[in-house]
């Protein structure tokens, strides 16, 4: 395909004012926020260009159709259609969900405690059905205290600008303005008189919390908070005593919190604790005591404990650990709930509150499983809880547990309608040196079938970036490629959590190659480890973790057969000098400040995906973007795809889809999803010649 050639100079003020030529610069949007709104304001030859993109991309998959068709039965086919959730109870009704085997969407149901009357307040098709639109995502869906209202938010293009609305669940009527350009959260007041929600400003981020006052059509929300920093945005939710309102503010590396009383006619927000560069702290409330949930003094965080937020006097509570990431804390009457987390795996503890007794709450047999506890209902005065568990080759299974008398029963299992016997898999967690001795752990998981001789493909998974942890949990959709002899394989690199927040320090800012470096360690262990060979490899990752898979092809593209890119983050250079962009200034603590930083420019300059492709062979390459997703914006990996495709020496696919209706997530709803994943995994199994 023909790269059209429109040269344009590109002028780069930073602190030492680089000019550069750049042939694919015509592709970026200066308007990109307006496109993001309106679609009709993207520029008609980059338009043309994305079109034609596809165009050749369907040219070249159309072979493709029979096993993608197979590929979204099959997924398809390993889910339940016609499911529901557990309830929970509030006071008056018990609140769950279900599907059913022809919506995309979810239904909300009720009905009163002792009663069996159910009714439906919110069906996602009937909804999207009413809008006549083709992308219908939900931010929200909230039922206020007094069980009356129905709050809920959509965004109906994909840029995640959410409009609130609400309405009398009894009538069915809208009860209030529309609000526009949110963010999405909906939290009611106690009385149920107002609810407080975050207002997205022009550069797309949430920097202010307003009240508005159910009912009223006309007048001008009320602000109760405003976040000075760019850096920061804002959310606001209730305690677990709900007796008060917690407004948090914060950017990936830094937090300061505020509150205020749930009964205050004029809620007037007090700060908690100073920002403090590099401190993340997030505080709670429950039986006249105030827990703080930082990493203070603690690099993987600690628990302290207060009295009262006017003279503060914070003790420990639960002490810090190395390299063991504490979590947060779930609150019944009698019972402290918490969570763990090292070398990649899960662990839930309970604390009894009379006694002071802690232990571990285990209930699975495996080795690599992902825990996880969920309240059965709004009175905390219980001793039951629901605890669950999955696993990579384990569909989740949820038991109502008492903590008292340690009885479990099973209470809801995920069913594989097409059949799955666990036994047919193998899952091992291992560990591999990395470039600096650092031990990395990767996640392993296989058909019994697969042989280790070097012979089978290997689908290589990694995320790396913002502290977020890759779960080893269940994935049904998985199974498609394992159950065709490919290995799928997480690595758990730095740039996570999953060995604390050194982990994580560890694959940031100036460190951020480890991230790369653990990636390409993983892959040559399992070469050397006999489960595949030297290029047999399918790398996978998606946004930071697309910056992932652009930085790795450039620097070993030998060790690929392909790579799978979904919203990649690989223009990160352009965007990071950027500030006007919505998540740039808010991430200089993440990937740095090349506009005012010369480390920070070169090191960047360094890695960057679209300023490191060279005149070399590249592997197999699918790329897919969304023209609405206001994350990673679709001009980079357009731009990223024009540059590859002139600078590339081979005759290997480079393939480039743009999804004209979705946002950051893909396409909405359940099939479209599915769609999605069918087209990843059928390139993964036409370039491995198993179609």
């Amino acid at each position: 395909m023909k790269v059209p050639q429109l040269k344009k100079k590109l002028e780069i003020k930073t602190c030492h004012n680089i000019d550069w030529e750049d042939n694919y610069s015509w592709i970026h949007q200066d308007n990109i926020l307006e496109v993001l709104r309106d679609k009709s304001k993207l520029d008609p030859e980059v338009k043309k260009y994305l079109e034609d993109e596809n165009a050749y991309t369907d040219h070249h998959l159309k072979d493709t159709k029979d096993i993608q068709k197979k590929l979204f039965d099959e997924i398809k086919g390993r889910i339940k259609l016609d499911d529901e959730s557990l309830p929970y109870k509030d006071h008056t009704y018990e609140y769950w969900t279900k599907t059913t085997t022809t919506g995309n969407y979810s239904i909300k149901l009720r009905k009163k405690i002792g009663s069996e009357n159910i009714e439906e307040i919110w069906n996602g098709d009937q909804e999207k059905e009413k809008l006549k639109t083709e992308y219908f995502g939900v931010g929200d869906l909230e039922v206020s205290n007094n069980d009356k209202y129905l709050g809920y938010s959509l965004d109906l293009k994909g840029s995640e600008y959410y409009t609130i609305y609400l309405r009398d669940i009894k009538t069915n009527k809208i009860i209030s303005k529309e609000i526009t350009e949110t963010s999405g959260g909906i939290t009611f007041s106690l009385d149920d008189k107002y609810i407080f929600y975050s207002k997205l400003d022009e550069n797309h981020r949430a920097r202010t919390i307003y009240r508005h006052k159910i009912g009223d059509f006309e007048a001008k929300d009320e602000l109760i908070f405003e976040e000075k920093s760019e850096a920061f945005t804002v959310g606001i939710g209730k305690s677990s005593d709900e007796k008060y309102f917690f407004i948090n503010t914060s950017d990936h590396n830094t937090s300061e919190q505020y509150y205020f009383k749930s009964d205050e006619l004029n809620p007037s927000p007090k700060l908690i604790i100073k920002r403090e560069r590099g401190v993340l702290y997030s505080v709670n409330s429950w039986d006249g005591k105030f827990y703080n949930h930082t990493n203070k003094n603690a690099e993987d965080f600690k628990i302290d404990i207060c009295d009262n937020l006017e003279n503060q006097n914070w003790k420990a509570y639960i002490p810090a650990k190395d390299e063991v990431l504490i979590g947060g804390l779930t609150f019944l009457k009698n019972w402290i709930i918490r969570g763990e987390t090292s070398d990649a795996l899960d662990k839930l503890f309970v604390k009894n509150i009379s006694t002071n007794k802690e232990e571990e709450l285990v209930f699975s047999d495996e080795s690599v499983y992902v825990p996880g506890v969920s309240l059965t209902q709004k009175d905390r005065n219980t001793d039951e809880v629901y605890l669950g568990y999955s696993s990579p080759k384990t569909p989740s299974r949820v038991f109502k547990y008492n903590l008292r008398t340690k009885s479990k029963e099973l209470v809801k299992e995920q069913e594989i309608p097409s059949g799955h016997n666990k036994d047919d898999y193998i899952v091992e967690r291992v560990e591999f040196k990395s470039h600096d001795g650092r031990m990395v752990p990767l996640t392993i998981t296989r058909h019994k079938k697969t042989k280790i001789d070097g012979s089978a493909n290997v689908l290589l998974y990694g995320y790396g970036s913002y502290g977020n942890s890759m779960s080893p949990s269940f994935s049904s959709t998985r199974l498609s490629l394992i159950n065709r002899d490919i290995i799928w394989a997480t690595a758990h690199i730095r740039g996570g959590m999953e060995k604390g927040m050194k982990w994580w320090k560890e694959g940031k800012l100036t460190n951020k190659k480890n991230t790369f470096e653990d990636y390409i360690y993983a892959a040559k262990y399992l070469i050397e480890k006999n489960y595949t060979s030297k290029g047999n490899i399918i790398g996978m990752g998606g946004s930071a973790g697309g910056l992932l898979m652009g930085a790795v092809v450039n620097q070993s593209p030998e060790l690929f057969l392909g790579i799978i890119m979904a919203v990649p983050f690989v223009d990160s250079l352009t965007t990071n000098l950027d500030h006007s962009l919505p998540l740039t200034v808010g991430e200089f603590d993440e990937f740095g400040n090349a506009k005012e930083n010369k480390e920070h420019f070169d090191y960047i300059f360094s890695y960057a995906p679209y300023n490191n492709i060279k005149k070399m062979d590249y592997p197999h390459i699918l790329i897919t973007t969304s023209l609405s997703d206001n994350r990673v914006l679709f001009d980079e990996p357009a731009k990223f795809t024009a540059k590859l495709r002139d600078y590339k020496t081979d005759n290997n696919l480079l393939l480039l889809k743009t999804e004209m209706n979705a946002g950051h997530g893909g396409k909405s709803g359940r099939d479209g999803a599915i769609e999605e994943i069918a087209i990843d995994y059928a390139f993964a199994l036409k370039i491995s010649n198993k179609i």
